[in-house]
């Protein structure tokens, strides 16, 4: 079995997560980190057990020790690393969003078709069996009218910024932002099933830093339409549903889908609604959530694929360009959009 050797920029959370998902495939070497600090670097290795530890990303990038790189890093420096990887000819898997704004995911794009490597997005829950059945069941809704989504969930870091603290969730020039941390999940989703909108509408409220805590925004598709809800300073339970003229499917939380059910329309007989029960129709799921992601990407390397058919470049390019509508509108600025 053939490995891929897997350097990772990024030290927090996001990092332990993918590694331990990563590690249930077989195909996952862990060879190196890339920390700012040798001390913190050395912490990391230390932990997860990593032969290798740098503290410049080019020498990783430009190491023979990896074939891949794993990019966890705050979202304003994704383009520059990832780049700064793919020229030196490596396989980049980078952490959601992919960049700060359209314009530096072009230039990913770019430096991928110009080394011949394979690019993808880490938008976990696309990839996962649960997703795949929706998907797979969504011709059974019939014509689709609408599609819902909400995630929603205060942020203890919000307290913080209440009393004064601006840590990096709320920095515009991290290119952070509720939209961009936890609203991107909605819209990823209804971008892979349904493509690009055909109008935008936005509203929300924006924090003191400039960034946004949260927001509604509501798209107009042919024959559809499509409303999110995300926040960063308020909590919801409700779950994303897309609705269609012969029934729905309801899906738990959007960011970790656990649980799918199938609703058929009740029957018209005599001017009364026939009940008919919900068909749970989730799909096993035996692995880690983040193993499905790695296991995409490193599909995609073997097989000599550039792109992932589900975390596709057009799809991680139209989802960015709708959080650029949306924070137009809203009014939130990253100092990264200045390049523009």
């Amino acid at each position: 079995m053939n490995k891929i050797r897997f350097g990772v920029v990024g030290t927090n959370f996001i990092s332990d997560w993918v590694i331990a998902g990563a590690r249930q495939d077989e195909r996952f070497e862990l060879a190196a980190i890339c920390s700012r600090t040798q001390e913190t670097a050395d912490a990391f290795a230390a932990k997860h057990g990593i032969p290798h530890t740098f503290t410049s990303l080019e020498a990783m990038a430009a190491s023979p020790l990896v074939d891949a790189i794993y990019i966890a890093s705050p979202n304003f420096l994704h383009a520059q690393q990832s780049i700064l990887c793919m020229e030196h000819g490596k396989h980049v898997l980078c952490e959601k969003p992919m960049a700060s704004n359209a314009h530096e995911v072009r230039a990913m794009l770019d430096a991928a078709r110009r080394n011949g490597v394979t690019l993808m997005e880490a938008m976990k829950p696309t990839l996962t069996p649960n997703f795949l059945a929706v998907r797979d069941n969504l011709r059974r809704v019939g014509t689709v009218r609408r599609y819902f989504s909400s995630y929603c969930q205060y942020s203890s870091r919000y307290d913080k910024l209440k009393e004064g603290v601006v840590l990096n969730a709320f920095k515009p020039e991290l290119s952070n932002g509720a939209m961009m941390d936890i609203g991107v999940y909605t819209v990823y989703p209804m971008v892979v099933l349904f493509g690009k909108p055909q109008r935008i509408q936005a509203s929300g409220l924006l924090l003191p830093t400039g960034v946004d805590g949260q927001g509604a925004v509501n798209f107009a598709y042919d024959g559809m339409n499509a409303t999110i809800l995300y926040s960063k300073i308020a909590n919801s339970a409700l779950p994303t549903e897309i609705q269609g003229e012969d029934g729905n499917l309801t899906l738990d939380r959007i960011n970790i889908i656990s649980h799918v059910e199938f609703q058929p329309r009740a029957a018209a007989a005599s001017g009364k609604g026939e009940a008919k029960a919900p068909e749970d129709i989730s799909a096993p799921t035996p692995n880690d959530e983040y193993f499905y992601e790695v296991k995409e990407f490193i599909d995609c390397i073997e097989a000599g694929k550039q792109e992932s058919a589900i975390n596709s470049w057009e799809n991680s390019l139209t989802t960015i360009e709708i959080i650029d509508e949306v924070r137009r509108q809203l009014g939130v600025v990253y100092p990264a959009d200045a390049a523009i």
